[in-house]
């Protein structure tokens, strides 16, 4: 297993957990150096709160642990593709590389709709898309497929 994997994993198992208390499956880790200073996962469900996202979280956690806002080399690693606010919050973080797993067709801001990275903003990181993609890909399907479902049984329920 390569370092991208490892880190991915440890995203992955943050995504597992805010799978199992109902939130959105993504999870998310700040590494520096060798080392991870933030972990993130959603918790707009639980915290009613539009923008607590995992990155959101991760990068919180990582500029508290270095001890300022600007986390220069820095990779962060999220199981799905950063939307437009988790991608500026890269950008003004000044973090140097994203590793993320599945793409977001509907708001990914790396690609996957718009590409924030590519725009004329005084930071540009790289991008890595596809680590572990058949992992997050699945984790996510299953969350959705679940949902449906709990849908469909409280539609026949109230009829």
């Amino acid at each position: 297993m390569d370092r991208h994997e490892k880190y991915m994993g440890e995203a992955l198992s943050l995504a597992r957990e805010a799978y199992l208390e109902g939130e959105v499956p993504v999870g998310c880790v700040v590494v520096c150096g060798d080392e991870i200073v933030g972990r993130g996962k959603n918790r707009r469900e639980s915290r009613k709160n539009a923008v607590l996202h995992a990155e959101i979280e991760a990068i919180g956690e990582a500029c508290r642990k270095v001890g300022g806002w600007r986390l220069s080399g820095c990779a962060l690693y999220v199981t799905l593709e950063p939307c437009p606010m988790c991608a500026g919050a890269v950008i003004n973080a000044r973090i140097d590389r994203v590793y993320f797993g599945a793409r977001d067709r509907n708001l990914g801001a790396c690609g996957g709709v718009i590409n924030l990275f590519h725009e004329d903003f005084h930071h540009k990181p790289e991008i890595v898309g596809g680590i572990l993609e058949n992992e997050c890909t699945e984790l996510l399907k299953s969350f959705f497929l679940q949902v449906r479902e709990k849908e469909v049984e409280n539609r026949v329920g109230r009829e």
